[in-house]
């Protein structure tokens, strides 16, 4: 394996991963909104109509869950593409040090 072909493969994963948060957030404003129309059954039909309002409570329940579950599953992704952007940095250095001891150059001092 070549360096630009692991180069290609890592911007190939980072660029999944991002994708991938970006769709945890539309599911996250998905349970925002969810919570919302839970508050708004509340609001307007608190003491009217009882299955309105238990309808209210499950959405706000619902919403709250899939909101925490979908940020800690975003904050977690966050932290795996640091985690395989670190590790190409990692593995850059790496190749880049044995190349210069393999051939010989050393950098030059400032």
């Amino acid at each position: 394996m070549t360096i630009d072909e692991m180069t290609k493969g890592y911007e190939k994963e980072v660029a999944y991963q991002k994708h991938m948060l970006k769709n945890l957030g539309y599911w996250f404003q998905l349970c925002t909104i969810l919570s919302g129309v839970g508050i708004v059954l509340i609001y307007f039909f608190h003491g009217k109509t009882l299955w309105l309002n238990i309808v209210g409570i499950v959405l706000i329940v619902l919403g709250a869950l899939g909101m925490l579950m979908f940020g800690y599953s975003g904050w977690k992704g966050q932290q795996n593409v640091r985690a395989v952007v670190d590790d190409y940095d990692k593995k850059i250095k790496y190749f880049q040090k044995k190349v210069r001891q393999q051939t010989g150059i050393t950098p030059k001092a400032k």
